[in-house]
């Protein structure tokens, strides 16, 4: 097309968003015409600076606006830094990541912020610019370009809620400029800082206690509510929004497909209340997916939502007005490792309940780790319906997963412990979790045997539930934690790095042998990925229920789609045992190859079953 067709696109675009667009930045910054003037030419703008390829995808995408959903997108999560050194390696190893079956790829952190002070690269002191030694920004778009070569999807995280103390803005608020000081929360004394402390809960009591700093430049008290060094943006001011905006935008002009907000909870502050999910917030969003679709319809938005079940949904907005597409899966990752521990499936079966209870148009990204933490956000109130009070099931959580609970294989650190509160998290990858770790020091065949076919399961389970399946690097091949940053002055203090070690190449090597933990992982990997594209029934349009197994210790999922019919079984519990279905049809187990004629299976410890049942009519 040439530029006036390309403008001709623009203009259809923004005129279908134009109306709700325009009303919701009023409602927001009070009629500011100037400010809404620049904002649409800002737009306009990055439109035009969008790469012809893009465009072409862009419209593409448009032709198929679910091409995210449906059961095709593998996902795998990983630092640039630790998985390949820098991005042209990230392009080098683009053969192993397809290899693994993965064609959503995402970035951690790798923007610009001050070593030492970055908290993983989430103090960003250039949105413009790639951390020097990971490379380039034209290196990023490079990157991006192979990638849409082999049909793989790119995220990326965008830290919106603060900045780096080194970034620009910042700096000249330091030094006392006033129009920067007004990009972020600047008061002269303590006085409604302290205010705001009556009602705003802390991020990180232990690490980093209290939501505001003194900065001995200014003379003044900033807002921080993660870090001292991260001062928080004050989007009540619409040049923070503009320019935030357009830094999106430019990222999404590097090729990034999936933009992932970061912390979006905290975006809007307010004396008073929370400062969390505020009203505000999702006017933004709303914004900003709107912005997406005038600007680059083939980018999507991924919500960081680390917040209870009832807080999540909300951020997909409505079907009509749509804000996030996609959404972490944050609270079932938790009730996952709830359930290793406690060999219970109850709790899990009353998460699950609610989400497939939503519309099947909102789409989650579902993983057993990802880089930060295990937080136990739990539903205590049905956990107290079983004896189990918060601050003493906490302990047992983190007691058993660390493996101070006697018998348990787990191996995992504990991050950000309140002994006060008795609220640690918890760190660990997969295969330490599940107890490979420990049944290959302790040389325990039938030990490691139990791990590998637990983290086997846990990864089948994953599979299962509707949305989009993300990897942990090196989960693939059973990686165990790295307790090396213990010595590593930077890295010491945060036992999250325990996850976030470097790629372990030398057993990625082994990953074509059946005799090994890697190889066994890989290969059971593959397969379900195999499996579980090659079979509509888990298309995320299939209905979902739980089964009734009549065992606390065996979750049963069951799906069907277009003629298809899945109950799939996994035993959390200690022993194996013999689960009868009452369902109609002769099952197939996709993973065995068996075909059931009985109605009652045995499933080991640690064990699944993915029991498909063609159906005769379709409806």
């Amino acid at each position: 097309m040439d530029k006036r067709t390309w403008d001709e696109v623009f203009r259809r675009r923004f005129e279908r968003h134009e109306e709700e667009l325009r009303w919701l930045y009023m409602e927001l910054y009070r009629g500011d015409e100037a400010a809404y003037a620049y904002f649409t030419e800002m737009l306009f703008r990055m439109w035009r600076e969008r790469g012809e390829s893009l465009r072409a995808l862009d419209l593409q995408r448009e032709q198929e606006p679910d091409w995210y959903k449906g059961h095709d997108l593998t996902g795998m999560l990983m630092y640039v830094s630790s998985f390949a050194g820098t991005l042209r390696g990230v392009s080098e190893k683009l053969d192993y990541i397809q290899e693994c079956g993965v064609n959503y790829l995402h970035l951690m952190p790798l923007l610009e912020s001050p070593e030492g002070r970055s908290d993983g690269g989430y103090a960003v002191s250039d949105f413009r610019k790639v951390q020097p030694e990971l490379g380039t920004m034209e290196d990023l778009a490079a990157l991006a370009a192979d990638c849409h070569e082999r049909g793989i999807a790119l995220c990326l995280d965008f830290v919106m809620n603060h900045t780096s103390e080194d970034h620009e803005w910042a700096r000249r608020a330091r030094a006392g400029e006033r129009e920067y000081q007004e990009r972020f929360f600047f008061f002269d004394d303590w006085t409604v800082p302290r205010e705001y402390e009556r009602t705003v809960p802390q991020v990180f009591p232990t690490t980093a206690p209290g939501n505001f700093t003194w900065c001995p430049e200014a003379g003044k008290v900033v807002m921080t509510t993660f870090y001292p060094y991260q001062w928080d943006l004050n989007y009540a001011n619409p040049v923070v929004f503009n320019d935030m905006t357009e830094n999106m935008l430019y990222l999404c002009n590097q090729g990034v497909d999936v933009i992932r907000l970061d912390a979006v909870p905290y975006i809007w502050k307010e004396l008073g209340t929370n400062c969390r999910n505020l009203p505000q917030v999702h006017s933004l969003v709303r914004m900003m997916r709107m912005v997406c679709e005038i600007v680059c319809p083939g980018a999507l938005l991924l919500g960081e939502v680390v917040m209870e079940p009832s807080k999540v949904a909300p951020y997909f907005g409505t079907v009509e007005k749509p804000e996030c597409h996609l959404l972490y899966n944050v609270t079932t990752m938790a009730s996952t490792w709830h359930t290793v521990a406690t060999k219970d499936v109850r709790l899990l079966q009353h998460q699950l309940c609610q989400v497939f209870a939503l519309p099947r148009e909102y789409s989650f990204l579902n993983y057993l780790r990802c880089h930060d933490d295990i937080g136990w956000g739990l539903d205590y109130a049905f956990l107290g319906d079983f004896g189990m009070g918060e601050v003493s099931h906490k302990k047992f959580l983190n007691e058993y997963l660390t493996g101070k609970w006697p018998g348990s294989p787990a191996r995992g650190e504990l991050y950000n412990d309140d002994p006060r509160l008795g609220d640690a998290r918890l760190c660990g990858t997969t295969a330490s979790l599940c107890g490979v770790e420990s049944a290959r020091y302790e040389q325990d065949a039938e030990k490691l045997k139990w791990a590998v076919r637990l983290d086997v399961m846990l990864h089948a389970y994953m599979f299962t539930i509707s949305g989009i399946p993300v990897l942990y690097s090196g989960d693939e091949i059973a990686q165990e934690n790295d307790y090396s940053y213990h010595s590593d002055p930077l890295k010491a203090d945060d036992s999250r790095w325990l996850h976030r070690g470097d790629m372990n190449w030398q057993a990625a090597e082994k990953r074509g042998d059946p005799n090994t933990p890697e190889g066994q992982l890989f290969a059971s990997i593959r397969r379900m990925e195999q499996l579980w594209r090659s079979y509509r029934v888990f298309d995320a349009a299939a209905n979902t229920w739980l089964v009734n197994t009549g065992n606390n210790g065996v979750l049963g999922i069951g799906r069907y789609y277009r003629g298809e019919k899945l109950v799939a079984l996994f035993n959390f519990g200690e022993w194996e045992c013999w689960i009868t279905i009452d369902e109609p049809g002769q099952f197939h187990d996709l993973w065995t190859g068996e075909t059931l004629p009985r109605k009652a299976f045995p499933i080991p410890s640690g064990g699944f079953r993915w029991l498909l049942c063609e159906m005769e009519n379709e409806g």
